[in-house]
């Protein structure tokens, strides 16, 4: 246990001081190993071995499809159908960016790009149209963090991996948990809209608008359907999915909106590679990391300090969604995926929470670390498109945060919410 804490002093100090995450993990694991008394090789293998996995080439998969489909044309779609959902009610422009990011979310899987994709159409508008700009790009940053609940979600699948948990069943299981947050946050919006008296102008609710941009928006809501139709009906595997899904982005883009040009495509490429080897150089470190963690057994000391202090799961869990709200202010996702995973699961499974309903917590603790600074990247981009102080922006998403904060101890209270779908499929 002395070599862990080591380990996680060393981590801490170098993220405080600035140093990459990546490296920090890398370094951390350096130091055991040394302290150890092992070969430094140990560090390299792990890395590499812990990558030879063909599951893995579904991560950049689906960070260029969500490239593609933005560049395409099929985000501004999605915002038009949201658009005709929401009638004529308090908080109108805000609740259709919830929705917008909703639906951008189950053919992105990237948090950060629905909240690029879905902010730069949302937030000069609703400036616009009296709304303040802190609570713009507030709303669009806690919004755009139901891209890594609504499956396809990066973060499912890197949880899949470290975890040896189905990605098909991991991907239904986000289906309600997003339903629920995604309710949530649109009742959140509502009530701060009509305590602030933000109105909206879209005119009312009508059948005809509606069937006109569900018939615009139709290729892109087809994404997702083409992606869990085809993994649960056995035609591919979630790694071939993404695949699939980039191919039908590109066609989408190219030749039904056309708004996708040859020539953006080695932009889309570049970007997807340089988003993709950031995510990738992480998961090698953190793979070593988590190696190492296995084969000096601290899972089994971790399970036995915290039933030590408990045995009721319930507490357990509430005390593990508390650690990710505080970690995930200086943690980025990859990361908490991958260093709780091999720490928690194993002692969570021993006393018979399924992966799924644990896989969807740990989901929704990542999401609230993207809303939180110093390493909230949504706030980041959500700043970089509104002008917003960061500063201002932390006050005004702190309903949302506390909203989502509320919906995920529900989650631990009712698993059924993350187990029944995957339940149902598997009959």
């Amino acid at each position: 246990m002395s070599i862990f804490l080591m380990m996680m002093a060393v981590f801490l100090v170098f993220v405080f001081l600035g140093i990459p995450v990546s490296f920090s993990i890398g370094l951390s694991t350096v130091a055991a190993v040394l302290a150890k008394g092992m070969p430094l090789a140990f560090v390299s293998q792990m890395a590499f071995t812990g990558l030879d996995s063909y599951t893995y080439l579904a991560i950049p998969m689906f960070i260029l499809a969500g490239y593609l489909m933005e560049t395409g044309g099929l985000s501004k779609r999605l915002v038009n159908f949201a658009a005709s959902l929401v009638g004529n009610i308090h908080g109108g422009l805000g609740i259709i960016t919830v929705l917008a990011c909703a639906f951008f979310a189950a053919i992105s899987g990237s948090s950060p790009g629905t909240v690029a994709a879905v902010g730069a159409m949302m937030i000069p508008p609703m400036v616009e149209k009296g709304y303040d700009r802190d609570f713009s790009a507030a709303l669009t940053a806690s919004a755009g963090s139901l891209g890594v609940l609504i499956p396809p979600s990066i973060p499912m699948v890197l949880y899949c991996i470290a975890g040896e948990v189905s990605i098909g069943e991991m991907f239904m299981a986000g289906f309600i948990p997003g339903f629920l947050m995604t309710a949530a946050l649109a009742l959140t919006t509502y009530v701060i809209s009509k305590k602030n008296g933000y109105k909206s102008d879209e005119g009312e609710f009508e059948w005809k608008k509606v069937a006109a941009s569900f018939k615009e928006a139709i290729w892109p809501l087809l994404a997702p359907v083409i992606i869990l139709g085809g993994i649960y009906s056995g035609i591919f595997t979630p790694t071939e999915a993404a695949v699939v899904v980039v191919v039908y982005s590109m066609f989408v883009g190219l030749f039904i909106t056309k708004e996708l040009k040859v020539s953006d495509l080695p932009g889309i490429l570049y970007k997807g590679a340089v988003t993709a080897g950031t995510t990738v150089f992480i998961l090698a470190f953190a793979m070593a990391f988590s190696r190492y963690l296995t084969l000096n057994q601290i899972p089994q000391l971790i399970g036995s300090v915290i039933l030590g202090i408990t045995g009721n799961v319930h507490v357990i869990l509430i005390l593990f969604v508390l650690l990710c709200f505080v970690t995930g202010t200086f943690l980025e996702t990859a990361s908490q995926v991958l260093i709780y995973t091999p720490l928690f699961l194993p002692t969570l499974k021993g006393l018979g929470v399924s992966p799924l309903h644990f896989g969807i917590l740990l989901t929704v603790g990542t999401m609230l670390g993207m809303m939180t600074p110093p390493v909230g990247i949504n706030l980041f981009v959500a700043q970089g498109i509104s002008g917003a102080k960061i500063s201002k922006m932390t006050k005004a998403i702190l309903p949302f945060l506390f909203v989502m904060l509320f919906v995920q101890i529900l989650f631990v209270f009712f698993p059924g919410f993350s187990t029944f779908l995957p339940g149902l499929f598997s009959k």
